[in-house]
Order: C-alpha cells, then sequence, then structure tokens
C-alpha cells in the first residue's frame, strides 16, 4: 500500500498530460530524473503544489505544569505533583485491596453455589426428580443496593472470578441493549463468540454463528455449545484442566446487571425457552438487584419463577463499606493526607443523600488531595515523617516564609518566649529544626489521637440512642469541629456510661485494651496497663460476690419466717437508712473511675486539628471549592456562565471576544434582564428600542463592536425574525434586496430557531398563548 504523497505523485507523474509530455522529452534528451519526485516545467502555464513529508511534532506540556498553572509559587511543584502521584496511588492501591477482601466472602459462596448445582449437571441420572430438577435453572439472586454506579466494579471483579474458577463462558447483559427477544440472542451469541476466543476454539463456529445474528435462536446456540466443548475436549485430552474447565460441559453463565429494568416478556419468553434447552445448553443465572429479591416475583409470574432454582446472595451494605473505607484511609497514620471536618462532611452527606457511591466518595477524596497539594505551598512537607524532615532541610527562603505566615504557627509563636520568637521570625535555621520538631509531635498527636478515638467509639457505640453517633466517622466528625467534652451530647454519654452493667463494662474495656496495647508510646502504654489493672479489679469483685452470697446464704439460714406485713416494714426501713446513708458499692466506685479515666484520656488526647500547629499542612480544608466542584447547582452555574463567562473560561481580559455561540448567548441574556415578561415585537416602531437594548448588550461584553462585528453578525433575541433582521442588517450595512443578504437571512433564521430551541431547552423562556409569536420568561429580574 503506498502512502497518500506517493499516490498524490504517482497520480501527478503518470495521469496528468503536461506531465506525461514532460517526461517524454525527458527520456528524449537523456535528462535523467530522480525518483519519486516531479518536473515543474510544462508546456502550458500552471501551479504545482508539493506536500511536504514532514510532519510536525506535537509539544506534550509536562503535567507538572498544568499542576501549577496560574500559580506564583513554582519552585516546589514538580515535587508536590510527585507526592501527590505517590499517595494516590497507595490510597487506590489499599481501596481495591479492601474491596476485594470485602468482596471475597461473597464471591465464594456465590461460586460454591454455581459449582454445586452444576455438579447435578454431569450426572447421568434419569429419576424423576432429576428430570424435574432438568429444567430448572440455576439463578443467584445478587442483592447489591442502590449504588449503581459501584455496581459496574463489582460484575467486573465478579465476572474475572467466575471465569477463573467455575467456566470460562461468563455473559453480561444489560436492559438498554435488550429490548426484544431477537436483541437479547444476538447480544448472548455476540458475547459468547467473544469468550470462545479465549478457548482457542472460535475459528469456524464463529463464522458459521456471526452469519445468521438476525436468526439467533436456542437451538443454533445448543448446536454451538456442542461443537465447543466436544473440540475443547478433543484438544485437551491429556493436559491438566484448570480450575474454570473443570468440567466436560462447562456451565454458561449470563450475569443481568439490572434486572429491574428489563421488560417482563422478555425475561419470560427467554427463560422458558432457556428451560426447554437445558439439558444441552446448561444455563446459570445472575441475577443484579439494586432494591428488593421481590422484584423477581412482581416481573415474573408463578409459572415462569417455577422454573428457577433461586438462591439469594446480599452484598455488604454500603454504610458499613464507607466505614471501613474511612477506617483504612483516613483514620491511620498510614497516610499523612487528612480532611477537615467541613470537607468530610460534604464528602458524607453526598454519599449519604445522593447516591450512596463508594466510587464517587473516593473521588471527591481525589480531589481533595490534588486541590490541597494545587493550593498549600506547604503540602510538600504532606508525605512520610522521615522523608519530610529531610525536605524541611531544603527550605527555600519563600517557603520558611510560607511557614511563619501559617495561622497555627503565628499562635505557637505568640506562646513562646520573647528570645525565641525573635530566633523563630529571624532565623531560617532554627525555623526549620523547630518545624522538624512540630511535624514530629503533629504526627505522635495522630497516633494517639486515633488510638482514643476508637476506645471512646467502643464505649459509647453501645449505648441506648447513640448520643455521639453509631458509626465512628459520625465521632469522627464531632472531635474534628470543636471539644467534644463541651457538647450535651457528650454529657449525656457520661450519664449513660456511669450505669453500664459490669459484664458490659468489662467487655468494652477488653475491646479498649486490644487497640491500645499495639501502641508502641510510652504514655498510651502504661494506659493499657492501667485498663488491664481495671480488668483485675472487676474480676476481683467477682470473688468477692461469691463469698458474700455464701455468707448471706449461711445467715438466711438462721432468720426466721415472718409475715408479710413486717417484711415489707423491714425492707422499707433497710431503703431508708440505703438513701440516707448514700453509700456507693465496690462496683459502683470502680465504674465511677473508669469512666473519669476515660474521660481524661479524651481531654488529653481528642484536642481539635487547629490547637495543633503546622496542621495545614496536612488537612485540607477548602470546602468551599470542592463543594464548587461536586455539588454545584446547575441554575446558578447557568446563570454564572451567561452572565460572565470569564468565571468559567478563566480569561483575565474581557475584552477578548468569544465565539459566536458564546456571544449569541450573553447578548440574550442581557437582553432578558432589559426586557418585559412577554417578550417579541411585530410593529416598525418597537424596531427602534429592539436596536438600543441590543446594542447595549452588545457593548456590556464588546466595548469595540466594529472590530467584533463579524463575530456577532448573527445575533439572536426574542424578537420576531423581521425584526431581528433588521437590526443585524443595520449594523452591518447590508443591502436587504441583495442575493447574499437573503442567504444570511436563512441563517440568521435558522440560528434564531436553534437558539430559541436552546433556551428554551434550558428553563430560561416558554411558549406563551397569550400573543402569537411571544414567549414568556421563566426567570425573575437578573436570574
Amino acid at each position: 500500500m503506498m502512502s497518500a504523497n506517493e499516490g498524490a505523485q504517482w497520480f501527478a507523474s503518470n495521469l496528468c498530460p503536461a506531465a506525461a509530455r514532460e517526461r517524454g522529452k525527458s527520456r528524449a534528451s537523456g535528462i535523467p530524473q530522480a525518483p519519486g519526485t516531479m518536473s515543474t516545467s510544462s508546456v502550458s502555464k500552471g501551479c504545482f503544489v508539493f506536500k511536504s513529508n514532514f510532519k510536525k511534532r506535537k509539544t506534550s506540556v509536562p503535567v507538572e505544569d498544568y499542576f501549577n498553572k496560574g500559580k506564583k509559587e513554582s519552585e516546589d511543584s514538580k515535587l508536590r505533583f510527585e507526592t501527590y502521584q505517590l499517595i494516590w496511588q497507595q490510597m487506590k492501591s489499599e481501596t481495591e485491596r479492601l474491596q476485594e477482601e470485602l468482596n471475597k466472602n461473597l464471591f465464594d459462596s456465590l461460586i460454591e453455589f454455581l459449582q454445586k448445582s452444576h455438579s447435578g449437571f454431569q450426572k447421568n441420572s434419569r429419576g424423576w426428580g432429576y428430570q424435574i430438577k432438568l429444567r430448572e435453572i440455576t439463578t443467584a439472586a445478587l442483592v447489591l443496593g442502590v449504588n449503581v454506579t459501584d455496581h459496574d466494579l463489582t460484575f467486573r471483579s465478579l465476572t474475572e472470578a467466575l471465569q477463573n474458577n467455575v467456566t470460562p463462558y461468563v455473559v453480561s447483559l444489560q436492559a438498554r441493549d435488550c429490548p426484544d427477544v431477537k436483541h437479547f440472542l444476538q447480544k448472548l451469541v455476540s458475547q459468547l463468540m467473544d469468550c470462545c476466543a479465549d478457548v482457542e476454539s472460535k475459528e469456524e463456529d464463529s463464522v458459521h454463528i456471526t452469519q445468521k445474528q438476525t436468526h439467533c435462536s436456542m437451538d443454533s446456540l445448543s448446536s454451538w455449545y456442542m461443537n465447543v466443548t466436544q473440540k475443547t475436549d478433543q484438544e485437551m485430552p491429556g493436559k491438566k484442566r484448570t480450575s474454570s474447565s473443570q468440567w466436560q460441559s462447562p456451565p454458561v453463565v449470563l450475569i443481568l446487571k439490572d434486572m429491574e429494568s428489563f421488560t417482563t416478556k422478555v425475561l419470560q419468553d427467554f427463560i422458558i425457552i432457556s428451560s426447554e434447552h437445558l439439558h444441552e445448553f446448561p444455563l446459570i443465572l445472575i441475577f443484579g438487584i439494586a432494591t428488593s429479591p421481590i422484584i423477581i416475583h412482581r416481573l415474573l409470574p408463578h409459572a415462569v419463577s417455577s422454573l428457577l432454582c433461586i438462591e439469594l446472595f446480599q452484598s455488604l451494605s454500603c454504610k458499613e463499606h464507607l466505614t471501613t473505607v474511612l477506617d483504612k484511609l483516613l483514620l491511620t497514620t498510614q497516610f499523612p493526607f487528612k480532611l477537615s471536618e467541613k470537607v468530610l462532611q460534604i464528602l458524607t452527606n453526598i454519599f449519604l443523600y445522593h447516591d450512596f457511591s463508594i466510587q464517587n466518595f473516593i473521588k471527591g477524596l481525589q480531589l481533595s488531595l490534588l486541590e490541597h497539594f494545587y493550593s498549600q505551598p506547604l503540602s510538600v512537607l504532606c508525605c512520610n515523617l522521615p522523608e519530610a524532615k529531610r525536605r524541611i532541610k531544603f527550605l527555600s527562603d519563600n517557603q520558611c516564609e510560607n511557614i511563619r505566615r501559617l495561622p497555627s504557627f503565628r499562635r505557637y509563636v505568640e506562646k513562646q518566649a520573647a528570645e525565641k520568637q525573635v530566633a523563630l521570625l529571624t532565623n531560617e535555621r532554627f525555623l526549620k529544626e523547630e518545624t522538624q520538631s512540630l511535624l514530629d509531635n503533629l504526627h505522635i498527636y495522630h497516633k494517639n489521637y486515633f488510638l482514643v478515638l476508637r476506645c471512646l467509639h467502643h464505649f459509647t457505640s453501645s449505648l441506648p440512642k447513640y448520643p455521639l453517633g453509631r458509626q465512628i466517622r459520625e465521632l469522627y466528625c464531632t472531635c474534628l469541629e470543636k471539644n467534644i467534652w463541651d457538647s450535651e451530647e457528650y454529657a449525656s454519654a457520661l450519664q449513660l456510661l456511669r450505669m453500664l452493667a459490669k459484664d458490659e463494662l468489662m467487655t468494652i474495656l477488653q475491646k479498649c485494651f486490644n487497640v491500645l496495647k499495639s501502641s508502641s508510646e510510652k504514655e498510651l502504654g502504661s494506659t493499657a496497663k492501667r485498663i488491664e489493672e481495671f480488668l483485675a479489679q472487676f474480676q476481683s469483685l467477682d470473688a468477692e460476690a461469691k463469698e458474700e452470697e455464701d455468707t448471706s446464704g449461711s445467715q438466711s439460714k438462721g432468720l426466721q419466717k415472718t409475715d408479710l406485713y413486717h417484711l415489707q416494714k423491714t425492707l422499707l426501713e433497710m431503703k431508708e437508712l440505703r438513701r440516707t446513708s448514700k453509700k456507693q458499692t465496690k462496683f459502683e466506685v470502680l465504674r465511677e473511675k473508669v469512666v473519669n479515666f476515660i474521660e481524661s484520656l479524651v481531654r488529653e488526647y481528642l484536642l481539635p486539628p487547629e490547637t495543633q500547629p503546622l496542621h495545614e499542612v496536612v488537612y485540607f480544608s477548602a470546602a468551599h471549592t470542592l463543594r464548587e466542584h461536586l455539588n454545584a447547582a446547575p441554575r446558578i452555574a447557568l446563570h454564572t456562565a451567561l452572565n460572565n463567562p470569564y468565571y468559567y473560561l478563566k480569561v483575565r481580559s474581557r475584552f477578548i471576544c468569544p465565539t459566536v455561540y458564546i456571544i449569541n448567548h450573553l447578548i440574550f441574556q442581557k437582553f432578558l434582564q432589559k426586557s418585559s415578561s412577554l417578550l417579541n415585537s411585530h410593529t416598525p416602531s418597537a424596531l427602534h428600542s429592539d436596536s438600543i437594548c441590543l446594542n447595549k448588550a452588545i457593548a456590556a461584553f464588546i466595548p469595540d463592536q466594529n472590530k467584533c462585528l463579524a463575530t456577532v453578525k448573527i445575533i439572536f433575541c426574542l424578537v420576531s425574525q423581521k425584526a431581528f433582521a433588521t437590526v443585524v442588517t443595520a449594523a452591518e450595512n447590508m443591502d436587504a434586496n441583495s442575493v447574499t443578504s437573503e442567504e444570511k437571512n436563512e441563517i440568521i433564521h435558522a440560528r434564531f430557531i436553534r437558539a430559541v430551541s436552546e433556551l428554551e431547552l434550558l428553563g430560561f423562556i416558554k411558549p406563551t398563548k397569550q400573543k402569537t409569536d411571544h414567549v414568556a420568561r421563566l426567570t425573575w429580574g437578573g436570574c
């Protein structure tokens, strides 16, 4: 095959008459011709164009340049971008590993069910029970929840697990691709051909079926399956079978991702047809359900559902999944990056009130990480502690000044002695040493913070009505926001803790001991020993209680019988004596000590992050920026774009003329703001006012109208077509009777209709019946 340039040269040199004549002259004169060149001499005058083979290479701009575009602090942009990439890759790999662990139990039980169900297909039984069971399609109802955006990742992992452990023939279908049985079978066949390619037996059979895609049927699928399985067995007589092909006739697994969206008729027809061919085409169905398993019986009548052998499988709850993700990514010192209370609240609110999507939550976390490294120059220190200490030694003078400008560092300096304040503000070396010490303290603060937070969660998660929240993320948000001991919820939680039973208190203390014993810090190590002592004291109380019971039992034997009146009198006297004495038991005294000890830990270690110097280095707090990206209001965004496009275009100068489409919408928006609720005009007297209004709208965006008149020649506004054309013609000094003007009018008319339709689609105008060819404005004032 010759290239485009070679083809053009050959055409010019062989088919062009002048070139042929010149080639004959050159041959006659003996002039040698260079190969691949064309002669520029001709009998007649002509224009010769030579296309160069040189292709201009596209210059690729490094990503880190975009990362710090528009920022003055560009000295560490590359290092910050590399640090961002490193942290995000670590967090991403952790989330993937966590996703595999959460899905492991679900996939294992599902695979075990499928293997056990299909093992009966290999038996050659002719019993009545087996014949009845042979018509039942093995079906797994997989309830995944309403987080539909996460289902694709789950089904992708499930497909890979099934192909590795059950069968190589796994097909996934969606309702939008299967409006009827014909398309259903076509999609099934096309995907089975792709699966067959992995088994190296697709050549002849795939050609035979793809030629008859329009006539796909279960008979053709059954014959294809028999040919494929027999051919596979002949090719692998002595080879060791893999786990996915352990049977002579591996099943075909069909996954319906959105079972609720399939039409009832399509599902019924396919299930009935498949049950008739199940003995020769072993099919297994997996229903992806987002709502409830009852949807199966709503879509399928009893006559059809009785053909399915259904087993229910439930995935992990979305809230539990979110708690696990937060626990592994944020409530740990493995990753230095942290979120402020407002940012974390925005992400959790979007998750709880919008989509329940873990993937979207992780994307929001990635955006927060990117914004932090983009907007904070000192985020270069947001890395592991040894690397951060090393980078502090090479900080420039500007970075040292950035440290001094931090509000938390300024508060720290104000609390120091006068000599130390002068050294921190003037001596760069002393500042770097102090910064290393502060970062070390911040790392220790986070270690202690998360350990005590987990202990407090163990105490409060089982209290009635959950005053501090049931999930640890709720307690974490409260601790990030303020001093938790100043809240009413914390006071009520302490009151409930003082009423806990001994068994509950010992169980919670054991959990706290397991959390704290892994700590390497000296202070929290002593805390673990203190909790261990409390447990020993509670166990000693049990031994003392048994001795008291034995002594009280022996004393009760010597008591004499009495009547009901004297017994009631004795009990009232004992109650009064206990009320007046107010003497606590040993258990109540010990329980009070435990509660006071936990409260002292909370006041010491659960201080808000704002109290720590240099917390801005690792905490992202720009909640407003994150809300603009993730939780934008469409109406406000449209209004801002129409009134001030430079807000989104990021153009510094307002004198740069935008494109035709943009300027049309801008002028129309200004026209809307200066007009009444009903817009249009037919009378010639209104044309003058429309022209004035239009000129004002143009002047609001383009100061120099003469230079940009060519761009604004197609202007639309809510006036009649005649008035619109008159305004444009007068502005451009066009002849209304010329041919070119008529062509332009047709273009203007088409663009006018399109613009009105677009604005109606956006919801800014609507047709009205009050006047002919008029539209009504749907916004108030300048909105």
